[in-house]
């Protein structure tokens, strides 16, 4: 049918149970989504059916409907909030008719998996629930901290709606994944889940995908050094901070030796493009928007320091940066704020200047450009974490038995069934 793309099922060997995961996704599409991508690819290799539903992407994932190495996948069409909270509703409200209503054509199916932003998923959820599924609540972000982080409006009426959804989402989960442990810390803590009950599934990159290749000395713009930056640029990702850290790196410390890319997009990218004029860094600072992984491969493989300054705020001290872990895959330095998880990421491959501090975030940025061998010996440990305690693998054992708990009260599915399942007992 038009719109529609096929790819071979790639590893997965062509075994089948008859088992169906539905995964939903609002906040970003899929493949482009890694962390759901590989999730799917996971239990995909386990002998699931996997679907998707999911936005169309604007440049990439366009097509209505996909089949891509195994995995169907359904997007709708949706416009991007604007305006604050108000356009976050009217953005959500779309979503949720658009994913009823391709959950009602993909049917039946064994596991609903959902994965926020938004806390809204678990509404398709119950319903599917009713009809024999069950839920796994895949937690990406703490919502309530997302909205203190994001809108600087406090504890008003609709951070204390987004607490109670969280609630209702959290009590809905037969399962939840968790990205770290902080975060499994307060599903048990604040959502009243039982330890038994919530997985941690870190995200980490896709090291067959994702490595370092041959460094290009011509993308540092004649400078001998390159600093780069990665990632989503929002009210909360801190490229404000980094911005008036690299102005300060040129007019405290005196170093001029350096050019900076900053690779991503998002809601402030037109704001830090003006904020990067105001601050007489045009000619040293290059905005390049989202590009293609190959791209950004030479960017991180030929920078000297990655950046990661993202504040200190209520979601970010609890949050593991994608950012981190990708320039950890590169061998990279890193310049990152004192955070709880970013210690836990990236451990001595960072060096750490005291949250929020732009002065000391410089300072430390030109003490890594001056020691070219405690640069390479940070990017040897970020490596090493990569592809030891901190590598996918261990997260794809924790998916596979959060589904394993999921479904333990089950019947086992036969091929073909259209539910297979049991009603989950009461507790």
């Amino acid at each position: 049918m038009p719109g529609k793309t096929t790819r071979g099922a790639a590893g997965s060997g062509g075994r089948t149970t008859g088992r169906r995961a539905l995964v939903l996704v609002e906040n970003l599409s899929v493949p482009f989504d890694r962390r759901v991508w590989q999730e799917c690819t996971t239990l995909r290799d386990a002998g699931w059916r996997v679907d998707v539903i999911c936005p169309q992407g604007t440049k990439r994932d366009t097509e209505p409907e996909a089949e891509i190495d195994g995995v169907r996948i359904h997007r709708y069409p949706l416009r991007a909030a604007t305006g604050g909270p108000a356009g976050y509703l009217k953005e959500y409200g779309s979503a949720l008719w658009h994913t009823m209503r391709l959950a009602r054509k993909v049917g039946p199916v064994h596991v609903v998996h959902a994965c926020n932003p938004p806390d809204l998923l678990f509404l398709p959820a119950l319903w599917l629930k009713r009809h024999g599924a069950r839920f796994v609540f895949d937690q990406h972000d703490l919502v309530p901290e997302l909205y203190l982080s994001r809108f600087d409006r406090g504890e008003d009426l609709l951070y204390r709606a987004v607490c109670a959804l969280e609630r209702l989402t959290y009590r809905a989960a037969d399962v939840v994944l968790a990205t770290n442990e902080s975060y499994r810390d307060v599903a048990v803590r604040r959502g009243g889940r039982r330890p038994s009950d919530v997985f941690v599934v870190r995200s980490a990159p896709d090291t067959d995908r994702f490595h370092p290749v041959p460094p290009e000395p011509e993308l540092k713009r004649g400078k001998p050094h390159l600093l780069c930056y990665l990632g989503v640029m929002g009210p909360q990702d801190g490229v404000d901070y980094a911005l008036r850290s690299l102005a300060r790196l040129r007019d405290e410390v005196g170093r001029d030796d350096w050019h900076a890319v900053f690779v991503g997009g998002g809601d402030t990218f037109d704001a830090m493009v003006e904020l990067s004029r105001q601050l007489g860094l045009s000619e040293r600072v290059q905005f390049t928007g989202r590009v293609s992984d190959a791209d950004l491969a030479r960017y991180l493989s030929t920078a000297d320091v990655c950046l990661s300054p993202d504040p200190r705020n209520p979601l970010n001290d609890v949050s593991t940066m994608n950012k981190v872990l990708e320039y950890m895959v590169m061998g990279r330095p890193i310049v990152s704020f004192d955070l709880k998880e970013a210690r836990v990421s990236a451990g001595d491959a960072a060096v750490y200047a005291p949250a929020n501090d732009e002065g000391e975030f410089a300072r430390l940025i030109a003490l890594l450009l001056d020691d070219p061998e405690k640069r390479a010996l940070m990017g040897k440990i970020g490596q090493e974490r990569i592809n030891g305690p901190l590598a996918w693998r261990n997260s794809q054992a924790s998916l596979l038995s959060a589904y394993a708990a999921a479904c333990r009260d089950r019947r086992p599915a036969s091929a073909g069934s259209s539910d297979g399942t049991g009603k989950r007992p009461r507790r």
